[in-house]
């Protein structure tokens, strides 16, 4: 699952840095600009997210780990 929102990030980036591309040659750079920024700091919100239940996953199984003695079958 993980994998798939990656790809779906950098395929929503793609698209976005394409945009700006071909605004920068109509010189219209401000409005992509500022959705070019809109669009990252989603990405990093999503990221944060990421990480936050990575963290949250990892906790939960040291605690685990810490119960068990190690002996986890």
């Amino acid at each position: 699952m993980l994998i798939q929102q990656a790809h779906f990030a950098r395929a929503v980036l793609g698209a976005r840095i394409a945009r700006f591309q071909e605004a920068r040659g109509r010189r219209d750079v401000g409005a992509s600009a500022i959705e070019l920024a809109i669009i990252t700091a989603i990405l990093v919100g999503l990221a944060v997210a990421v990480l936050l239940i990575v963290t949250n996953v990892v906790n939960q199984r040291k605690a685990q780990i810490e119960q068990n003695n190690g002996n986890i079958p």
